[in-house]
Formats: structure tokens, C-alpha cells, sequence
């Protein structure tokens, strides 16, 4: 079933989009150094929260 031009044109900004949004994800800020566990080559299956941060929670955190 071929699509029509206008539909294809469409498809592809609807697309775009969606890229785009997704793409712009993340946390911003710079890059964490890596904590006193993973130098000593300590446990590092659990983040440590730097001194003075506070970790704000995102309303898509617990699907990952």
C-alpha cells in the first residue's frame, strides 16, 4: 500500500520530532568524576552522592 507524498513528508517531521526529543534527554552538567571505591577498586554497584548535592528525582527514573 504506497503512501502519498504529503503523508511520507509527515511521517519523517513527526519522526524528527520524536528523535529529537529523546535526544535531548539526560542530565545536564558535567561529567561526575569517579568516586574513592572505583579508584581503590571498591565496591561501585552503588553511586555516591557527593557532599553539598542533592539528587533531584525525574518522573522517568523508575523506568530506568
Amino acid at each position: 500500500m504506497p503512501t502519498s507524498f504529503p503523508q511520507l513528508i509527515r511521517l519523517t517531521v513527526v519522526l524528527s520530532l520524536a528523535g529529537l526529543a529523546v535526544a535531548g534527554c539526560g542530565r545536564k552538567g558535567d561529567l561526575e568524576p569517579p568516586s574513592a571505591a572505583a579508584t581503590k577498586g571498591g565496591d561501585v554497584s552503588k553511586p555516591v552522592q557527593q557532599p553539598g548535592t542533592q539528587d533531584k528525582r525525574f518522573f522517568l527514573d523508575p523506568l530506568l
